[in-house]
């Protein structure tokens, strides 16, 4: 399925989503991230689909927003395009694990991206950068998402200095998991795609759920919380069938139907 700034491809029990504007190095315009955020509600409404894999075409995966026609602008209709903050909360929001496959240069909100994916895996000649303040802007909103992963030490240097930094760096910061050359990109994206496979799709979706609402609580009450969720994930039919499947050394159900 193709639209105008993008395409969609189902492989292997992923959506693929490439960003398909390698002329402005796949800046975020607001008819991309329209159709982003159109294609990501796709995907998770298909059973076939059990992971979102965002990546880019050409020799960037994403310049940022594209300063002539931003996400949140309103269009020829005259209704507003969704924003960066809406295509942000839809990634991490995803009932699906969202992986993106960083196959090139990457700055200022194409860093949105990266933050607000859960995998990440990047070709390793790619150079990056939270380019905002050499413009003299800052990176407000993509902070939200990324400032988790790199934390007040490292989101300091790389915010005011906005300096270019390589993928191994990305992966010492904790901005991604994995730096591969850029020809087995794919092939390592479809190794978190299969090895997410392996886990029933329920638990998959609770995941997601757990590990941005638990760390955002206080102590006690993440106990109190994860102590519930435990016990409803211990008496789902997931977890019966998992169980079964693993006394009886058999694959569980889910295994093999993407």
């Amino acid at each position: 399925m193709s639209t105008t700034s993008t395409l969609y491809e189902l492989r292997q029990g992923a959506a693929w989503i490439t960003l398909n504007r390698p002329d402005n190095r796949n800046a975020l315009s607001a008819v991309l991230v329209n159709e982003l955020v159109a294609h990501v509600d796709v995907a998770c409404a298909d059973p076939a689909v059990r992971c979102i894999v965002i990546t880019g075409a050409g020799s960037a995966f994403c310049a940022g927003a594209d300063l002539k026609n931003p996400p949140g602008s309103v269009g020829a209709d005259g209704r507003p395009a969704a924003s960066m903050a809406d295509l942000f909360q839809r990634l991490q929001g995803a009932a699906k694990p969202v992986l993106a496959a960083v196959n090139g240069a990457a700055f200022a909100g194409g860093l949105g991206l990266i933050g607000a994916a859960d995998i990440v895996v990047v070709a390793d000649d790619a150079s990056l950068s939270f380019s905002e303040v050499r413009i003299g802007v800052i990176p407000a909103i993509i902070s939200v998402v990324c400032l988790p992963k790199l934390g007040v030490h490292h989101g300091m240097k790389l915010f005011l200095t906005g300096e270019r930094f390589s993928a191994a760096r990305a992966v010492e910061v904790g901005l991604a998991h994995r730096a591969v050359p850029l020809a087995q990109l794919q092939a390592a994206v479809q190794e978190e795609v299969d090895a997410i496979c392996l886990g029933g799709p329920m638990a998959v979706a609770e995941i997601k759920k757990l590990v941005y609402r638990i760390q955002a609580l206080p102590r006690e009450q993440a106990f109190t919380e994860a102590a519930q969720w435990s016990l409803r994930m211990f008496r789902s039919d997931e977890a019966a069938e998992g169980m079964a499947a693993f006394r009886e050394k058999r694959p569980p159900s889910w295994v093999g139907k993407a």
